[in-house]
């Protein structure tokens, strides 16, 4: 294998990795961001499992994920901590990839799944289940699976005009989060007093009670479709460049778009459909990675590291800091994304962007 360096133009160094038939391009500061942040975010869950009323330190937890614990030990660990600790690592870890390819697609730090309605569509449909055919928890994510993916196909055909751009992508998800909103307080509405909190509890997206029935589907969603993102990077690089540049290097552009686009709808709808739908996740950590990586490429791996850190952490969190009352997931980081979100306008309103 061959290696060789050079220095981009934004000053980030570079090697390039050459084996038969294979060249691999990597960025030093990226791979050791991203490193640090899958380090952060097994750190946090290690924190997590040992965290509750019965606490365990670090090293015990640790031991018992080897298969060295005690009998109670290996009970509240494997059994009841672990599947909610890898549900959200799962969670954020998908959401944060969604995010960054919304943003590379439509070349907007507002362009992630929470703005362009998919969360409401997943909501959407798990509220009429619930609500309208009072289904059990599967069939209640088995609607959010196929309201998120017929949310995400109905913005892709609303906004395609010989192409979809990115501007018009945003405002047609815009529009459509709107009217879903809508629907879900007509559903809530319609609801009896059980449904009705039922419903709620949902809507504001929580890991609690998640088990090893929501983590397989999940992690096999991940597994499928992760190799097929990262199999398009460079094509999505190209994309942020603008549709002509992207032809001009030879990018097959609609196709490219259509696929990372499928495989963005189904990371949010199948987190959605595992933990309700977590706000800000996707649109705060492709931003807080490539801030910290300083590459404008779409930093997937760095954002889907970030994302899990965020949620594992954020659900430390609620758990922790107030007292007797646990916060669900989602309000907390709807709480924080809010704040991020106002920043973030501030931000892009001053640099002359909108």
């Amino acid at each position: 294998m061959n290696a060789s360096k050079r220095i981009s133009k934004r000053g980030t160094r570079g090697v390039t990795l050459r084996t038969a038939g294979l060249s691999l391009r990597l960025e030093v500061r990226g791979a050791v961001v991203g490193l640090l942040l899958l380090v952060v975010a097994l750190a946090m869950s290690v924190v997590l499992i040992g965290t509750g009323d019965f606490p365990l330190a670090p090293a015990d937890v640790l031991r018992t994920l080897a298969g060295n614990g005690t009998v109670a030990q290996d009970f509240i660990v494997n059994e009841l901590r672990l599947p909610r600790v890898l549900a959200g690592l799962l969670v954020g870890a998908a959401l944060g990839v969604a995010g960054a390819i919304f943003q590379s697609i439509s070349r907007n730090p507002l362009g992630s799944p929470d703005v362009i309605g998919l969360g409401q569509g997943s909501a959407a449909g798990a509220l009429t289940v619930i609500v309208l055919l009072q289904g059990d928890p599967t069939e209640v994510a088995i609607g959010a699976l196929g309201g998120g993916l017929l949310t995400g196909f109905a913005v892709y055909t609303l906004a395609w005009r010989r192409g979809v751009h990115g501007y018009r992508l945003v405002l047609v998800g815009i529009g459509t989060s709107a009217m879903l909103t809508a629907v879900n307080g007509y559903l809530l509405t319609r609801a009896d007093l059980p449904d009705a909190t039922r419903a709620v509890v949902w809507i504001a997206g929580s890991l609690n009670g998640r088990d090893w029935a929501q983590v397989w589907p999940l992690a096999c969603v991940c597994a499928v479709l992760l190799p097929v993102v990262l199999g398009q990077a460079r094509n999505l690089r190209m994309l942020e460049m603008g549709d002509d540049s992207a032809y001009a290097l030879g990018v097959r552009v609609e196709r490219t778009r259509l696929v990372l686009m499928f495989t963005a709808v189904v990371f949010t709808a199948a987190a959605t459909a595992a933990a309700g739908p977590v706000a800000f996740v996707a649109l705060v950590a492709p931003q807080l990675a490539r801030r910290l990586t300083r590459s404008s490429g779409p930093n997937l791996l760095p954002a889907a590291w970030m994302g899990a850190a965020l949620l594992v952490t954020a659900d430390w969190a609620a758990q922790r800091a107030f007292g007797a009352d646990q916060l669900p997931v989602g309000v907390l980081t709807g709480m924080l994304g809010g704040a991020y979100l106002l920043w973030l306008l501030v931000t892009e309103r001053r640099a002359g962007r909108i």
